[in-house]
């Protein structure tokens, strides 16, 4: 079956795709997740989603701002591709469409975290052009509102 991509920008349609986003996010409930959205998308975020017929099999969140050192970025947060629709280049459709996006939007780099331990994140990113530029600090200030 062909894959095709479709860039997501309601509430409604990234609920859709809530059981991806669980892979990362076990726990999310449909009410957290709708909260979360419905506070992030008025601040630039959207979501590229990778189909099958009709069942996601891969999905990214991009938030564009704009930073003093860097200017103009794209930024991927939450990058999932279905466990069992792994090697078929999903996550290559979604960096290439990252790419045209952030370049259309005339941004300077795209940006992304990646967890420490991630070995196998990293090397897809590598291979994808990502570097490291430096490290992402963080203070955890309520554990218990982690996702």
């Amino acid at each position: 079956m062909q894959l095709k991509i479709r860039e997501l920008s309601t509430v409604e349609e990234m609920l859709e795709n809530i059981e991806v986003m669980r892979f990362l996010y076990p726990t999310f409930t449909v009410k957290k997740y709708q909260s979360y959205l419905t506070e992030m998308i008025p601040h630039n975020y959207k979501q590229v989603a990778v189909f099958e017929g009709d069942v996601c099999v891969g999905l990214s969140g991009l938030w564009s701002g704009t930073k003093l050192w860097s200017g103009k970025y794209l930024e991927i947060d939450n990058f999932i591709v279905h466990p069992e629709h792994r090697k078929k280049g999903i996550g290559k459709m979604l960096t290439d469409y990252v790419d045209a996006k952030a370049k259309e939007l005339g941004c300077t780099m795209i940006v992304l975290d990646a967890f420490t331990g991630n070995y196998t994140a990293h090397r897809f990113y590598y291979n994808q052009g990502y570097i490291p530029k430096g490290f992402h600090f963080l203070k955890i200030l309520n554990e218990e509102g982690l996702s």
